[in-house]
């Protein structure tokens, strides 16, 4: 292994304790509802012990385990493999709802959902249905070792397969899942860029297991080696295995590109449920527990009856909601643009790619803005024994801070501004 891997495995949660679900959640959910609300039933069970799970920072194999029994992996599958088959403005609701109770497991199913449909994207309509039915079927975990600030994994050529080596600062889930997304660049041709999925308990993938950072904690997001890991050329998505060149029908069209806003909406999701988790968890915290400040000279009984109190909450609801909404109408551009295009991939225009691009980037800076601001300022109205480890009422800015790093949303506003000054869509970049 490398000097700068120092490989030290955490324990893992135990995946008995979630072992009833496995059969109050055999049968699937029926429609978009049923979806949404299998979500919720997630999030009920780990919000009963969300703060001392995340204090306690055990490899979340229970909580994966959790999210295979719900069904939730499957929610975009296609149905005669077992999946849900729903549209991603359901998927992204199920994120949400998880995501108000924990943070870290919403965000594990956001890329899951992204990463599992990685084929349908980038891939052949042949392997977008074979890796639909190996992943739906086995109900497999996806995880994803694919950072664009870190150098591009080397891909090394033969007649047979193609080989990955290199190192990943970030990866996403990997620790716990079954197979791995990987992407790199082959050697001497670095605009050659190829996906694949491998199995990820293989000798050529090494985890370091140093996912420490304050927030985000059960993502198992640390660093990973990968070494000689292989695939065969028919596992390249959208390259033609007979003349190993990536395919035009596949990767030559703007479809693919899709891929990028796709998971822009996924953080989005997340993000706004650990905000209106923070709400929640507030307003119940400050209905139970928070006193009305005595010293005001307009004093009140209870801290409900607090000016301060009300209207600040009042106007965190309000942002809320709006965000809601906004990050609502990105979900349902991203169904008519996967609906109209999903069998015909050729049609999509570059236009209309970088419009549905502006709602995700419009989504994005309002529901950081507001997310930042109500998970910080809950406080405010909550009162100082809200600060006490044992509340856990941090979690959820540390989790929704964390995130919001991973691109600057400056940037997100200066390319609205060029869309709205100068009639520019963007172009596709591993951001945008």
């Amino acid at each position: 292994m490398g000097d700068n891997i120092q490989v030290q495995i955490h324990p893992a949660t135990d995946p008995a304790v979630y072992q009833e679900f496995e059969s109050k959640w055999a049968t699937l959910p029926a429609d978009a509802e049923g979806w949404i609300q299998r979500a919720r039933d997630v999030a009920a069970v780990l919000a009963t012990d969300a703060a001392a799970r995340e204090k306690a920072n055990k490899s979340p194999k229970a909580e994966i385990a959790l999210l295979k029994h719900s069904g939730l992996l499957k929610v975009l599958g296609p149905k005669k493999y077992g999946g849900g088959e729903q549209p991603w403005s359901v998927a992204y609701k199920t994120i949400r709802e998880v995501a108000k109770a924990d943070g870290s497991i919403g965000m594990l199913l956001g890329y899951h959902l992204l990463w599992s449909t990685t084929a349908n994207v980038v891939g052949s309509a042949e392997q977008a249905d074979r890796y639909q039915k190996l992943i739906i079927e086995n109900n497999y975990f996806i995880g994803g070792a694919v950072n664009p600030r870190d150098n591009d994994l080397k891909i090394t050529v033969e007649d047979d397969k193609f080989t990955y080596n290199g190192f990943k600062n970030f990866n996403t889930g990997g620790v716990v899942s079954d197979l791995t997304v990987l992407e790199g660049a082959i050697d001497g041709r670095p605009e050659e860029h190829i996906f694949a999925f491998v199995p990820t308990r293989q000798a050529g993938i090494t985890f370091s297991h140093n996912w420490d950072n304050v927030g985000l904690r059960l993502t198992e997001s640390g660093s990973v080696k990968i070494e000689n890991v292989s695939a065969p050329w028919a596992d390249a998505l959208g390259w033609d295995a007979s003349t190993k060149k990536p395919d035009p029908a596949w990767l030559g069209i703007q479809f693919g590109s899709l891929l990028l806003p796709t998971i822009q909406l996924v953080f989005i999701n997340f993000y706004l449920g650990i905000s209106l988790g923070a709400l929640d968890f507030a307003k119940s915290y400050t209905v139970k527990n928070t006193r009305a400040w005595p010293f005001g000279g307009d004093n009140k009984d209870a801290a409900t009856d607090e000016f301060y109190i009300l209207s600040t909450y009042g106007n965190f609801l309000a942002h809320l909601r709006a965000a809601e909404t906004l990050v609502d109408r990105a979900g349902d551009e991203a169904d008519k643009l996967y609906s109209k295009y999903g069998v015909d991939r050729a049609g999509l225009t570059a236009r209309e790619r970088g419009e549905w691009a502006e709602w995700v980037a419009s989504a994005k800076v309002v529901t950081t803005d507001t997310g930042l601001r109500v998970t910080a300022g809950v406080f405010e109205v909550t009162g100082s024994r809200a600060t006490a480890s044992k509340v856990g009422l941090d979690r959820f800015w540390r989790d929704l801070r964390t995130h919001t790093l991973h691109d600057p949303v400056a940037y997100k506003n200066r390319e609205l501004g060029r869309y709205l000054l100068l009639d520019e869509v963007p172009q596709p970049t591993w951001y945008t």
